[in-house]
């Protein structure tokens, strides 16, 4: 089969290189033509040079273009997969540290509260850019896979506004099913019949089913007793206690999308568990990113020393992006949890805006089969989410900062901590440290620059590191981590 796939930002080693062998496990796809494009040449090449390592030890002819030039990399692509991170760590750091100043203590900040807000005015207004390309070099009807987050405002940008047609993909539904075969003592997420409704890291399992029986009544007492998530997932237990339901995400995401477990310091720390960054730590995503920010550098001699990937007996990620490739170019069926437009799917949510839902894909296309009404406790947290996520949608298309503003007084969490006037002096100041990100912004940065310059401002914490702050390791002290937990799992 012949046709072409694009991936941006495929300067991501591991992300970027997942996704393209799992494609390649597929045989009928192996004629593929590709590119990758990535704004960071080196990191591009490395990746391109690992690949095309595997192509070739797998004895497939198939010869990877890479390219910086991102219409380039576009020209008569049937598939594009994006999975970029605009403004890298200096873009998040901002994304964490100045809402820290004005007591907004958030563990991950991609998605909803004011660092995923943030995050969605940087990530819109690359992605029109890459819609535009899309529509003008690639081929007609082209799809877009998108990976990146806030998953929910920038594939509802790109089907609004951007004129592409785009499905957003994200793993966390995976993830959770993972969980709950473990609590229900089963071996295989497969062996369960999941039907999960929602939005982008507030999809809730509606239904789970084993053997035909419905197991949701024995949810919470089987997490409550969990070795390990009755301390690791204690914000999900406490909120599946409460509606009745599980949410797909982890432990620290949920505990910043909604008002209750971090809006005060001295009872952050009861809501997470800190022996994993995912689990709420202040910071911990960040943490994280810093520590490895020179993982290319560390790992690219390592990984070119280890065998290359086999493309017939290796094993392929639960990722979507290659099942729909697949679906789509073969008309195997595959069923999995995307990010869609409403339009009527979920009942009781809004009609525009995007939600993650059941879908179908085969050779006929992408079916989304109507889900009907959430529980209403659901729905009511979900609604006051997809109101955020369209007035920041709206803000970052149009460059409007009242909106943004009022995006970030209605989030959950915002609001619970700061009052209006402090909102606004955050964005402002958000708005000018994200400045060369947001071209939508010009005339807003310039009058917050004004503002700032008079002083007279509401007095913030400066140096606050937040409730329950780990230190940032040292790369000799990463590596050391690393070689341990090698060895550990060769004996294993």
């Amino acid at each position: 089969m012949a046709f072409k796939l694009t991936i941006i930002g495929a300067g991501s080693l591991t992300f970027a290189r997942t996704l393209f062998t799992d494609i390649m496990h597929v045989p009928e796809l192996r004629g593929l033509e590709v590119s990758f494009t990535d704004i960071n040449e080196e990191n591009l090449r490395m990746v391109t040079e690992l690949c095309q390592r595997d192509l070739e030890a797998n004895g497939i002819s198939t010869r990877i273009q890479a390219t910086t030039d991102r219409r380039e990399a576009l020209k008569g692509a049937r598939y594009i997969v994006n999975c970029v991170r605009i403004g890298g760590l200096e873009g998040f750091e901002t994304d964490i540290e100045i809402p820290l100043k004005y007591g907004v203590d958030q563990c991950v900040g991609d998605t909803l509260c004011i660092g995923g807000i943030m995050y969605g005015q940087r990530g819109i207004a690359a992605m029109l850019e890459f819609c535009r390309d899309i529509r003008e070099v690639a081929e007609p009807g082209a799809l877009l896979l998108n990976y990146s987050n806030p998953m929910a405002m920038l594939t509802w940008a790109c089907i609004k506004y951007g004129g592409v047609r785009t499905i957003g993909l994200c793993h966390g539904e995976i993830h959770g099913e993972m969980q709950i075969a473990d609590v229900l003592g089963l071996k295989d997420r497969k062996e369960l019949d999941v039907i999960c409704a929602g939005l982008n890291h507030q999809t809730w399992y509606l239904s789970v089913k084993h053997k035909g029986e419905e197991m949701i009544g024995k949810l919470l007492e089987g997490f409550e007793k969990h070795e390990t998530y009755k301390n690791t997932e204690k914000v999900r237990i406490d909120v599946l206690r409460r509606f009745g339901y599980y949410s797909t995400e982890s432990n620290g995401h949920l505990s910043e999308y909604v008002s209750w477990y971090r809006k005060r310091p001295q009872e952050i720390e009861k809501w997470i568990d800190l022996s994993s960054w995912i689990n709420g730590e202040t910071g911990g995503y960040l943490r994280e990113t810093r520590e490895n920010r020179n993982w290319f550098e560390t790992e690219f001699p390592a990984l070119m020393q280890e065998p290359p990937r086999d493309y017939d007996h290796g094993e392929r990620s639960s990722e979507h992006g290659s099942y729909i490739i697949e679906a789509l170019e073969t008309g195997r069926m595959y069923r999995g949890h995307f990010n869609v437009m409403n339009h009527g799917t979920i009942t009781n949510l809004p009609d525009e805006c995007v939600v993650e839902v059941p879908c179908y894909v085969d050779g006929n296309g992408i079916s989304v089969p109507k889900v009907g009404d959430l529980p209403l406790g659901c729905a009511a947290v979900c609604s006051q989410s997809a109101w955020v996520q369209r007035l920041a949608v709206e803000a970052a298309v149009h460059g409007d900062a009242e909106l943004l503003k009022q995006a970030a007084l209605m989030d959950p969490l915002t609001g619970a901590v700061c009052n209006p006037p402090e909102v606004w002096q955050m964005v402002d100041e958000m708005l000018i440290a994200q400045e060369k990100w947001l071209p939508q912004y010009g005339e807003a940065i310039a009058a917050a620059k004004e503002r700032f310059a008079k002083g007279n401002l509401i007095p913030t914490a400066e140096g606050y590191r937040g409730a329950v702050r780990q230190r940032v390791k040292t790369a000799a002290e990463v590596a050391a981590e690393r070689k341990e937990r090698e060895e550990r799992h060769k004996k294993e």
